[in-house]
């Protein structure tokens, strides 16, 4: 006789095969490593609170000449009006009092203060990128360009920003061009040259032989930049787009300080320097920080959609 194997009935225990647990997924994936990352951020964060308010915290308790309990000492430190360092929860409540507790259109409001730097940000990054591009021709089709160019190109970098936004500022104003054109100036001085190299690698990516390809057919050198090179160079670019908005958010934003604007992030930033508001200048830092966040999600969000649309892999 030959034993032959029940079959199990739908639903029963031995006729499901059980998958792997949420756990599992989670730490299969990148969310599990994020979230530790977090919060180990979150726990160190919290300790050098309680390590650089505490000078202050004592000495705020023997002025009142309480005692008070380690518990009390640690929530004083982390409850200051004006701390070395605030709290991250006291980072979230400045962000949410700022962002959704007030009008954008009045001068508290963060929005208010971020769209003014976005709009100086947005607009020296398209010149940036349009210098950047040109530049980058010129240096690939070029080559007395590529020798006598790209080294000044290079050096311009080397000379620091925050030396050259106020003379930019005040050359500028003597000309009466005060506002957003001297900060976009300074945000396409940081923004170009990333552009410029980038594209300089994507220009010169095809091989030889499809180079040589291209002049038996008798394509023109505008043919070979359309058809092979521009195509080639479009992977480079976005690249350095990505590193160009956030070098031209950085720019608008030092381009605020030396100017003493009413709006922007940059003032935001040096009015809570002045006052002592630590606090505000933290709010200040994450929304530039995720207003770059987000600039660079979107130049890598229409990169995906370019590239898709041209065959490529995105």
């Amino acid at each position: 006789m030959t034993a032959t194997t029940p079959i199990a009935a739908p639903g029963s225990a031995i006729g499901r095969v059980s998958g792997p647990s949420l756990w599992a997924r989670l730490s299969q994936g990148s969310t599990v490593p994020i979230l530790l990352v977090l919060a180990v951020i979150f726990v160190i964060w919290y300790a050098f609170t309680i390590y650089l308010n505490a000078r202050w915290q004592f000495q705020v308790f023997d002025r009142a000449g309480a005692e008070f309990t380690a518990w009390e000492f640690i929530v004083g430190t982390m409850s200051q009006d004006r701390p070395v360092l605030p709290a991250p929860h006291q980072v979230a409540v400045e962000l949410w009092n700022t962002i959704v507790g007030q009008n954008i259109t009045s001068r508290r409001s963060l929005v208010y203060h971020a769209w003014i730097t976005l709009s100086a940000t947005l607009l020296g990054f398209l010149m940036g990128t349009l210098l950047g591009m040109g530049l980058a021709v010129l240096i690939v089709h070029n080559r007395a360009t590529d020798r006598s160019l790209m080294p000044w190109i290079i050096a311009s970098q080397t000379v620091p920003i925050l030396a050259i936004a106020p003379m930019v500022v005040v050359v500028l104003a003597s000309i009466g061009m005060t506002g957003l054109v001297p900060k976009a100036l300074i945000s396409t001085y940081l923004s170009f040259f990333p552009v410029v190299v980038g594209m300089v690698k994507g220009l010169r990516s095809p091989e030889f032989l499809q180079l040589d390809l291209l002049r038996t057919y008798s394509a023109s050198r505008w043919q070979a930049f359309w058809k092979l090179r521009f195509p080639s160079s479009l992977p480079y670019l976005f690249t350095s787009m990505k590193v160009g908005v956030a070098a031209s958010l950085v720019g608008a934003i030092v381009g605020e300080l030396p100017t003493g604007a009413a709006g922007g992030l940059g003032a935001r930033l040096l009015a809570g320097s002045y006052y002592g508001q630590t606090v505000q200048i933290w709010s200040a830092l994450f929304m530039a920080a995720a207003l770059s966040a987000t600039l660079i999600l979107l130049v890598g969000l229409v990169q995906r959609i370019v590239l898709a649309r041209m065959g490529g892999q995105p």
